[in-house]
């Protein structure tokens, strides 16, 4: 059993397009049923605030896993200059169920993230061809950093404009990218909100706050499900989610327009529905498209997969007995 922690998948280095394609594989085996996945359980105590994950999952076809994330989320821990997230993933053979790896870091967390976001961007790209494209990220920790790395390394020269918002101050001069001359912070979320194509949540709200209206034909990504109000109905009924059994709870931007405004399963189309049946090209061009992901133990199994073959045919990381 090999044991990797996140110097191991720092030195295997991130590629981007590999990790999407990764996700890719995985949504493929949703639409052919070639998984098994149950609600994952939420496990607090004490502060409400806090919470620990259980994800277990079966991915089939080039994956062939199975295994089980187990993710602490403690909000206040940044207050004490300690993570936010802790993460191990374990990954078993799926014939026998022997252990075959553990990666202790919440790194492969942040990176199955990014690349999930990353996916609908390529599909999104693929129905809406653009050349000069406005990306907003609200919220400057590890996950909007990492979208920044994704956003930039998949769109590249076709970036115009990269907006950049949170609460904390975000120190420009610490950005290294070749594309650091598009930064534009900001001093709300509504600068970066109204002009742009591309929006990415990725905030630790504790409430809705977005109440306006979205660029025409945009792609709203709510990688941090709790930042739209249920208003967003009254301008897009294009919303798409990752897996409506796990969108649709715990106080979720979903779960809200299912309660407040009705939104039903049937009224959303899946992740499966995008990549597999090209659902992006069925919504008018002027459209905005809006994506929920709650986070999938299936993408995890699936990049940690990917992850577990490069240490391997680079030497790294610790066998264990």
């Amino acid at each position: 059993m090999r044991y990797l922690n996140e110097k191991d998948l720092r030195d295997v280095g991130l590629n981007w397009n590999d990790t999407i394609d990764a996700i890719e594989d995985a949504v493929v085996c949703l639409d052919m049923k070639d998984f098994a996945q149950p609600v994952k359980p939420y496990l607090r105590y004490r502060n409400p605030a806090n919470r620990i994950i259980a994800m277990p999952a079966f991915v089939g076809g080039k994956v062939n896993l199975s295994g089980i994330k187990w993710i602490a989320s403690f909000p206040g821990n940044i207050d004490n200059a300690i993570p936010r997230a802790h993460a191990v993933v374990i990954l078993n053979k799926a014939e026998t169920g022997e252990p075959l790896s553990i990666i202790n870091t919440a790194l492969l967390s942040i990176i199955r993230t990014s690349s999930v976001s990353g996916l609908m961007i390529r599909y999104f790209l693929k129905a809406r061809p653009m050349e000069k494209i406005n990306l907003a990220i609200i919220g400057w920790g590890p996950i909007g950093r990492h979208h920044f790395q994704m956003a930039t390394s998949v769109m590249g020269g076709k970036l115009d404009k990269i907006f950049l918002y949170d609460l904390r101050e975000i120190d420009k001069d610490e950005i290294d990218s070749p594309y650091k001359d598009k930064v534009v912070v900001v001093d709300s979320w509504q600068e970066a909100y109204t002009d742009t194509d591309i929006f990415i949540t990725c905030t630790v709200s504790k409430a809705p706050y977005v109440d306006l209206p979205p660029k025409t034909g945009s792609l709203q990504l709510n990688c941090s499900l709790r930042d739209y109000k249920v208003d967003i109905l009254d301008y897009t009924k294009a919303i798409i989610v990752d897996d409506w059994e796990e969108c649709c709870r715990e106080k979720t931007d979903l779960e809200m327009m299912h309660l407040n405004r009705g939104l039903m399963a049937q009224d959303t189309k899946s992740i499966a529905d995008v990549v597999v049946h090209n659902c992006m090209a069925d919504y008018p061009a002027e459209e905005a498209v809006m994506f929920n992901p709650m986070g999938m133990a299936v993408f995890d199994i699936a990049i940690g997969k990917y992850y577990l073959e490069k240490a391997r045919e680079m030497g790294l990381g610790r066998e264990l007995e």
